[in-house]
């Protein structure tokens, strides 16, 4: 066999145990992809978040369902995952559970969360040893703490190569004004934000704002921490859901928060695997339009 059939034969045996392991949902349609503005680089439009489900400890019990979580996320074609040191283990389990392979794929984004240039390379050094990767993704101020002396340190680190994007992050409406001001006045990838049907005050400026500095829109809080659930626990889910393909309330969500154009992923956290496959349904198949937007805001509210 020459070396061209053998690589012909080896990938398909290697497609094939990746269909095998995928989740029946995963065969559904491809996940809807977004361009990073600063790069044109595509990722899927559901990402993984890791804030409370991967805070766990080093039993079996404890990590076992993440493990399926991970296998599950990385058969269907997802690649951004979003840790922190603020979030206990997460980093340090999230680097244990994944595979060589899973490592590759990965589009790994973590944040530098404390005050000092030093302080701030030895966290930022410290959680790419905990994930066991020499070069991150994206690095992100974390809740723009010490926003001016860590963009420093990162936009360093950009052109030496040790990181490939940066951004900031922030998970309240409160600061919107402070995140709208770190995005005029820095070159940032990306920037983390909440949004969601019930609260859409991004809508306002700082969407718009992103699409026209060309930066990144990662969203958090998208269920708004089960509130969102909690407003539509004893409604049924509409007929017209079926329109824009959500079998759920929390695809229906997912889908409004991909349908505007300045969002390139959404990081829902989950520890369950049955979550992790509804969530991707929310990154399939067709999204609404602006009148579609409305009425899913409406019946949520």
């Amino acid at each position: 066999m020459n070396r061209r059939r053998f690589l012909r034969t080896a990938v398909s045996l290697l497609s094939a145990a990746a269909v095998s392991k995928r989740p029946a949902s995963a065969n559904v349609a491809e996940l809807i992809v977004r361009r990073i503005p600063s790069s044109g680089e595509e990722i899927p439009v559901i990402g993984l978040g890791t804030s409370g489900p991967f805070e766990v400890g080093d039993s079996r019990s404890e990590r076992a369902p993440l493990a399926e979580v991970l296998d599950g996320f990385f058969a269907a074609g997802a690649r951004l995952i979003d840790t922190s040191p603020m979030y206990s283990s997460a980093e340090r389990v999230l680097g244990e559970l994944l595979t060589a392979a899973m490592r590759q794929r990965a589009f790994l984004a973590t944040k530098v969360w404390t005050r000092g240039e030093r302080s701030g390379i030895e966290q930022m050094t410290h959680s790419a040893q905990l994930l066991r990767r020499e070069r991150l993704d994206l690095i992100q101020v974390h809740n723009l703490l010490d926003l001016d002396t860590q963009l420093k340190t990162l936009h360093s680190w950009k052109e030496a190569g040790r990181v490939r994007y940066v951004g900031v992050t922030h998970y309240t409406v409160s600061a919107y004004a402070e995140l709208a001001r770190a995005l005029e006045r820095n070159r940032l990838d990306f920037v983390q934000l909440n949004y969601s049907p019930l609260t859409r005050a991004a809508e306002q400026r700082l969407l718009p704002l992103a699409a026209e500095r060309g930066t990144g829109v990662l969203v958090n809080r998208p269920f708004e921490d089960g509130a969102l659930f909690a407003a539509v626990r004893h409604k049924p889910l509409p007929a017209w859901a079926a329109d824009v393909d959500a079998a759920s309330w929390g695809q229906l969500a997912l889908k409004f928060i991909a349908s505007h154009p300045a969002v390139t992923c959404i990081i829902p956290a989950t520890g369950k695997l049955a979550h992790l496959e509804d969530n991707l349904g929310g990154g399939r198949g067709r999204l609404p339009d602006a009148r579609q937007r409305e009425a899913i805001a409406q019946a949520f509210g």
